[in-house]
């Protein structure tokens, strides 16, 4: 995937200034395709000079105006094409494992720390992620439709992708709860 194509679901969903996408990356794509704002406002502009995206100024009180952006037709064209091609099942690159066999020829129990880290950093996310879902999709102020409403699909596939997600970072928990059983059975220098 691009980076154009992650830009024009986030304007497809709500146009925004560059700022306000790399906001949302942030939050919320960005733990599925990250990107710095230098990038964001970089492929905006190339974007916008392909014919992509529209851009409209928009005038503040007190600051300078702000370029809002919105999909153009060949945007929206180029996105369709791109979902419509097969893209290869993805490949795992984690350094992380990688450092986990590597330590057979270390000190396992070295790595302990680093696991634990990550798991923080995983519970982290998967704190952050279900924060987001009540808030979203399943509390009392994500609001409710009434069962003859027809699917809403915009909002049920962004709750499918953060529902990957959820399921991804307690996976990755449960498995480094499993490496760090694993690590404490071996003293320093085993």
């Amino acid at each position: 995937m691009a980076l154009e194509h992650a830009i024009l679901v986030s304007l497809l969903e709500k146009p925004g200034s560059g700022y306000e996408l790399a906001r949302r990356f942030e939050r919320s794509i960005g733990y599925f395709w990250t990107a710095t704002h230098q990038q964001i406002y970089r492929v905006l502009k190339r974007m916008e000079n392909d014919g992509w995206v529209d851009a409209r100024d928009v005038p503040q009180q007190g600051r300078p105006d702000k370029k809002e952006y919105s999909v153009a037709d060949l945007g929206r064209a180029a996105l369709s094409s791109w979902l419509h091609d097969p893209i290869e099942p993805e490949s795992v690159r984690h350094d992380l494992a990688v450092k986990i066999r590597g330590a057979a020829f270390d000190d396992p129990a070295a790595l302990i720390r680093e696991v634990e880290r990550h798991r923080q950093a995983h519970r982290d996310r998967l704190a952050h992620y279900l924060a987001g879902e009540e808030r979203d999709f399943t509390g009392p102020e994500a609001g409710t439709t009434a069962p003859e409403t027809p699917p809403d699909a915009e909002r049920e596939l962004q709750h499918v992708v953060l529902r990957g997600g959820i399921a991804y970072e307690q996976m990755m928990i449960g498995w480094l709860d499993d490496v760090l059983a694993t690590l404490a059975r071996f003293g320093p220098a085993h």
